[in-house]
């Protein structure tokens, strides 16, 4: 049997299912429930739309709690958009999950490892499809990229060649610790990587004012 051909660049979408009480849950006391949830609901159609429209290859959603969940429906026939389940676990046992299940080639039958992955939440209004394109060429020189976020987490991670869950482990995820204690664990395993310029995420109430006027008419109250 012939190995299928590996993809150059593949995205992975990390994504909640947009329903009240479930995604975006620390925004509630601004917008409420539902408020969130639609939110939640832009931010994922902006987020896929951008990663579609940079071209640089397969784009997997990978969903929680399941692809099975009825928010997840109306995208699973869309081209060149794969579908998967996140892992049980923290934030960092979930990205270093996607990260193997691409490397290792075993997601999907159509296609083989890829060289690149470029992995991002749905957080982050202002990445678009050149940042993309950006993130994977510079990635091409160099073992991991990364787009910082306002909060000193970050908003994407791209990796070169294999996954490197380590970098992932026991990470204190929603701290300002997140991007130093990466930086460290880089040095340490003597990972050359590179930061394109920060950017803002939406996760607190305080967050919002950075939302553009256009974001809002559609945002329910």
């Amino acid at each position: 049997m012939t190995r299928p051909d590996p993809e150059d660049c593949v995205l992975v979408v990390m994504a909640k299912a947009p329903v009240p009480g479930f995604a975006k849950t620390r925004l509630i006391p601004a917008l409420g429930a539902e408020g969130a949830a639609t939110l939640a609901q832009q931010l994922l159609e902006h987020t896929l739309k951008e990663a579609l429209a940079s071209d640089l290859g397969p784009v997997n959603l990978c969903c929680a709690p399941s692809v099975e969940h009825e928010a997840f429906v109306p995208y699973a026939q869309t081209p060149r958009l794969l579908l998967s389940a996140q892992v049980e676990g923290d934030l960092g046992a979930r990205m270093a999950h996607a990260f193997e299940r691409w490397f290792n080639g075993r997601p999907f039958a159509h296609s083989g490892p890829p060289e690149r992955i470029l992995l991002m939440g749905t957080d982050a209004p202002t990445l678009d499809r050149h940042m993309l394109q950006r993130a994977d060429r510079l990635l091409r020189g160099v073992d991991a990229v990364f787009i910082p976020a306002n909060d000193g987490g970050y908003a994407l991670v791209g990796l070169r060649g294999r996954g490197r869950p380590e970098l992932f482990v026991n990470m204190p995820w929603s701290t300002s610790a997140v991007m130093e204690t990466t930086r460290e664990r880089l040095a340490a395993a003597r990972l050359r990587h590179v930061e394109m310029d920060t950017v803002f995420d939406i996760d607190e109430p305080e967050d919002l004012k950075q939302l553009s006027p256009a974001w809002w008419p559609r945002q329910a109250r």
